[in-house]
């Protein structure tokens, strides 16, 4: 990934706890015929390795997890946090010159490790529980893998592939309109609010904290977690 010196931050911490308040990831690996891209939903178990390690599980009939064990080639997942279009209508700029062009502002979190396929059921009902669990955490009545019928689940364990990727190394890309004139990042945060969405008004957030901390110490900041479930 490319990383532009205004958008870098490198607090591993606030790195995973983007990744694990936004776990869809996009996982890109090496396949037989090219690149493979899937989208799990990751579970980060920070006990695991210096990094944690992100586990997850593809359907058996997903030819990826064959791939794995034949190559032992690294991995890469793509973990996407807030993101919103900035439009240049909102610059004082604009008015002042109009040297303004639209941009996108965003937070995202590239995992990188060599992933592995698990058979064992005992590690793919743990998983399933972990997952479901982060998930239902904070629900009236949530739900438990343990609620479905016995045979519905071996019949499921029996249709899944582990997947277990231990982090080796993050990369990380704040991108919050830092480069932009301070009044036209002040008319983003301002702009942001006022757009429907969540996204937009996390987006907002991270720019303004983004402003506030170069006020304060002259240098960059790191994304705080936006909302999900929480880490082992």
């Amino acid at each position: 990934m490319y990383l532009h010196p205004d958008h870098r931050f490198t607090d591993p911490e606030a790195a995973l706890a983007l990744l694990a308040a936004h776990p869809l990831g996009s996982w890109v690996c090496a396949g037989a015929d090219g690149l493979v891209a899937n989208h799990l939903p990751f579970f980060l178990d920070r006990g695991r390795g210096p990094r944690g390690t992100l586990v997850g599980h593809v359907s058996r009939a997903n030819p990826v997890w064959r791939q794995l064990d034949a190559d032992g080639s690294t991995s890469v997942v793509v973990f996407q946090g807030p993101q919103a279009y900035v439009s240049p209508g909102w610059y004082p700029g604009k008015a002042r010159d109009g040297r303004v062009v639209p941009t996108w502002d965003y937070a995202v979190v590239h995992a990188h490790g060599r992933a592995r396929a698990v058979h064992d059921r005992a590690w793919l009902r743990a998983m399933l529980d972990r997952l479901t669990d982060a998930h239902e955490a904070g629900r009236p009545a949530p739900w438990h893998v343990a609620d479905a019928p016995a045979d519905y689940l071996d019949a499921l364990l029996g249709g899944i592939v582990g997947i277990e990727l231990p982090i080796d190394r993050l990369e990380s890309r704040l991108k919050a309109s830092q480069d932009e004139a301070r009044d036209d990042r002040v008319g983003t945060v301002q702009g942001l609010r006022r757009q429907p969405g969540d996204a937009a008004r996390q987006m907002a957030a991270l720019v303004k904290q983004a402003l506030d901390a170069e006020a304060a110490t002259g240098t960059p900041a790191a994304p705080p977690p936006a909302g999900g479930p929480g880490t082992a």
